[in-house]
C-alpha cells in the first residue's frame, strides 16, 4: 500500500475510533470497520490510473448522437490491430500518460454538456467501473465505442457496438449494444454487418459507415445496401467533413 494511503487509513481509524460513548455502552468497531471499508474502496476507486492519449470537448460526429456536445476520452492501448485505423498512436497503452479518475471526471466537469465518451483504443481493455460510477456521480451520460473484443465493464447508457475481422467480437457484447457501426470498405463488408445484425436486439440502430479513405468507392455500396435494407442507416463522420476534433 502507497504511502497515501497508509496516512489515510491512520487518520481514518483515528477519526472513527473517537465515537462517543452512550449509554455505558462501547464503540460500534463493526461499523466503524464498514464504513471505513466503503470510504477506502471509493478512494482507491477514484485514484484509479488509465492510460490517456487524449481528451477534448468537441460534437459528436457520429452515429445516434450526431450533433451533439461531448466530452471525449481517448484511452490508450489497442490490441485489435485495424489495419485501416487512423488513431493507431493509440495502440500502446505505455505510451500515453495515466490520470485519475479523479482527474478525468474534474475535466470534464469543466464543460456543460453531459455526455462523456470513452473510445481508443480498445477501451475495453481496461476496467471501467470505477470510471463511469464516478461520471455517473457527477451527473453525466457514459457512452463507449468498443470492438467488443475484451469483456464489457463499466454501466453505460449507451453502446456503440463496432466489430473488427480483425479480432472477434465476444458473445456478450451483443445483448447490451445500442447501435451498431459496421465500417465499410467492399461488398463483401455488407454481407459481414447483416451477419452481426442477425444477433443483436431488435431495438439496435444500425449503421454502415464508409472507411474515410475509400469513401468515394464504398459509399455507392453502402446507399444502394440501405435502399435493399431499409433498417440499416448511412453513417457519416461528420468531424472530418467539418474539420473538427
Amino acid at each position: 500500500m502507497g504511502s497515501l494511503n497508509v496516512a489515510l487509513c491512520g487518520l481514518l481509524f483515528l477519526a472513527l475510533g473517537q465515537q462517543p460513548v452512550a449509554n455505558g455502552q462501547q464503540p460500534q468497531f463493526a461499523r466503524s470497520a464498514s464504513r471505513l471499508a466503503s470510504l477506502l474502496r471509493s478512494f482507491a476507486a477514484m485514484s484509479q490510473q488509465l492510460p490517456v492519449m487524449e481528451a477534448f470537448y468537441t460534437v459528436q460526429g457520429e452515429g445516434l448522437f450526431s450533433g451533439q456536445a461531448a466530452y471525449f476520452i481517448r484511452l490508450g492501448g489497442c490490441d485489435v490491430g485495424c489495419s485501416w485505423c487512423d488513431v493507431k498512436e493509440s495502440w500502446d497503452a505505455d505510451a500515453h500518460p495515466k490520470h485519475s479518475v479523479e482527474v478525468l471526471v474534474a475535466e470534464a466537469s469543466k464543460h456543460p454538456a453531459r455526455i462523456v465518451v470513452i473510445t481508443g483504443g480498445e477501451p475495453l481493455m481496461h476496467d471501467l467501473g470505477p470510471l463511469t460510477k464516478a461520471l455517473r456521480a457527477a451527473g453525466f451520460r457514459t457512452h463507449i465505442e468498443t470492438s467488443g473484443a475484451h469483456p464489457l465493464s463499466g454501466d453505460w447508457h449507451h453502446i456503440c457496438f463496432s466489430p473488427k475481422k480483425f479480432k472477434a467480437p465476444l458473445p456478450e457484447i451483443y445483448l447490451h449494444a445500442d447501435e451498431l457501426k459496421v465500417i465499410v470498405l467492399n461488398k463483401h463488408d455488407l454481407q459481414w454487418a447483416q451477419e452481426h445484425a442477425t444477433k443483436l436486439p431488435s431495438q439496435c440502430a444500425l449503421f454502415l459507415q464508409p472507411e474515410w479513405s475509400k469513401r468515394e468507392s464504398a459509399m455507392p455500396l453502402i446507399v444502394e445496401h440501405v435502399k435493399a435494407h431499409p433498417a440499416w442507416r448511412i453513417g457519416l463522420q461528420t468531424h472530418k467533413y467539418l474539420n473538427i476534433p
